[in-house]
């Protein structure tokens, strides 16, 4: 607004005449003189000054006028004041809302209070026109200025009264978008002061971690990358807005809690990476122990069994004196690492010595364990025949539950399944039998079985279910 609440009584103090305070001396002399007047001179002058000879009315007409003139400026002035009074209470609202909210609503807030801004200024230039131009304080003031002044601070007031009345519906109408903003700006505070604390928490991990020996170098230029952010937290809001600021304090909180986490695990992590060290090793060293013992289970498959049933089992001994090798070599780039306290790597490279030891100790029991399958096999081939038709059987019962006759889908899958298995049986006679491929065909025998009950629980469930 472009006048102040204490505008009005400013001017007011411009136009009226205060009295200066009466002379005590003065005083007594016109009481002396009054005294000493002849009371016929008195008389006469008590009439002439009824009668009008004097230069001011004290009662009448005039006076009420004037006294009306100053009630109305009185009244302006009250509401005069009330509304600028709710206009810069209102405009915190609005540059709050602004601060904190850019939605379209929002825009069109501050757009509405310029809006409403201009007429209040309008109609505070024509009250202030209004009091200048009037002065009740004078001594001359004629009955009909003091009547205009009146209706012209009336008609002040009343524009006034109106824009007050649009300004508080306006008011009214921001209760959402200011709450809103409240629920932003009561973030801020407590958002920023976690991402302070986060960051503290997280230095003083680090620093804990490097009083251990351990550089975290990379955590440190992580927390590092941090600080430029912190000074734009301390900069405020003000300058880059409550909701980038609230943004930026959440990314600060979770990138140095992240921080912090990682420190203080990093002591568990070394001690980790340094027992999964001596583990590898160890494995390594036995397995390079019982690679040894693929080459002597070999030459029984070889004695005892035709060259189908272990001909695959060949390159193991190889393999496997290779694979231990590389598991080595990578153990000691693992310990490099670790020494460097380059984590990542260190991990990784134990990840890949892991992996190929279980491939090495996957062959090197597969050689065992053909040898023991196949002398079981050998011995009462009878006992894999019986497992593998139970298993038909069973399916076959669960084909027919609650039929007169077989699904197709579900009968021929069976089917071929006992003709593989005979076949499979068949190929057991001979000087030589096959009997790893016996093996590997009952096997598969019973993976198709297995499908086959899968489906047909699968369509009992659709049934039960309808």
């Amino acid at each position: 607004m472009t006048a102040t609440p204490q505008q009005p009584y400013t001017q007011r103090a411009r136009h009226r005449r205060t009295p200066e305070p009466p002379d005590r001396a003065g005083v007594l002399r016109d009481v002396l003189t009054l005294v000493t007047v002849p009371l016929a001179l008195l008389a006469v002058t008590a009439s002439a000054a009824f009668a009008g000879g004097g230069t001011r009315r004290w009662w009448g007409r005039g006076e009420n006028q004037r006294a009306d003139a100053q009630t109305a400026k009185d009244a302006a002035a009250a509401s005069f004041y009330e509304l600028d009074t709710a206009q810069r209470d209102l405009r915190i609202s609005v540059e709050t809302i602004s601060a904190v909210d850019d939605s379209a609503a929002a825009r069109r807030a501050v757009e509405e209070f310029r809006t409403l801004g201009r007429r209040i200024d309008d109609v505070s230039g024509a009250y202030i026109g209004a009091v200048d131009a009037h002065d009740l304080d004078r001594d001359d003031l004629e009955p009909a200025a003091a009547a205009r002044a009146r209706d012209d601070l009336t008609r002040a007031r009343n524009e006034l009264e109106l824009v007050k009345v649009d300004l508080d519906r306006f008011a009214q109408g921001l209760g959402p978008l200011l709450e809103k903003a409240e629920t932003q700006l009561a973030r801020l505070a407590p958002a920023v002061e976690r991402a302070r604390q986060a960051l503290l928490a997280a230095t003083r991990a680090l620093d804990g971690v490097r009083a251990s020996g351990l550089r975290a170098d990379d955590l440190a230029a992580r927390l590092a990358a941090l600080s430029p952010e912190l000074t734009k937290l301390n900069q405020g809001a003000g300058q880059h807005g409550v909701q980038e600021t609230i943004r930026r304090a959440d990314e600060v909180l979770r990138g140095a809690e992240a921080v912090r986490g990682e420190a203080e695990r990093l002591p568990e992590k070394a001690a980790e990476i340094d027992r999964r060290l001596v583990s590898l090793r160890t494995r390594a060293q036995a397995l390079t122990t019982r690679s040894e013992g693929v080459e002597p289970v070999l030459s029984e498959l070889r004695r005892r069994y035709s060259a189908a049933c272990w001909q695959d089992l060949q390159p193991v001994p190889e393999q496997a004196a290779r694979s231990v090798a590389q598991a080595e070599e990578k153990l000691k780039e693992a310990q490099a690492a670790r020494g460097d306290q380059r984590w990542p790597d260190a991990t990784s490279l134990l990840s890949t010595v892991r992996a190929l030891l279980n491939t090495t100790d996957d062959a090197v029991s597969a050689a065992g364990d053909r040898l023991r399958r196949l002398d079981e096999v050998s011995t009462d081939p009878s006992r894999e025949i019986e497992r593998t038709r139970f298993a038909i059987r069973d399916a076959q019962r669960l084909a027919m539950a609650g039929r007169s006759t077989p699904d197709p889908r579900h009968a021929r899958p069976l089917d071929d399944a006992v003709a593989r298995l005979d076949r499979a049986v068949a190929g057991l006679e001979g000087r030589h039998p096959d009997y790893w491929h016996f093996l590997t065909e009952t096997e598969g025998v019973r993976r198709t079985v297995a499908r086959a009950v899968a489906g047909i629980r699968e369509d009992l469930g659709h049934g039960s279910a309808q």
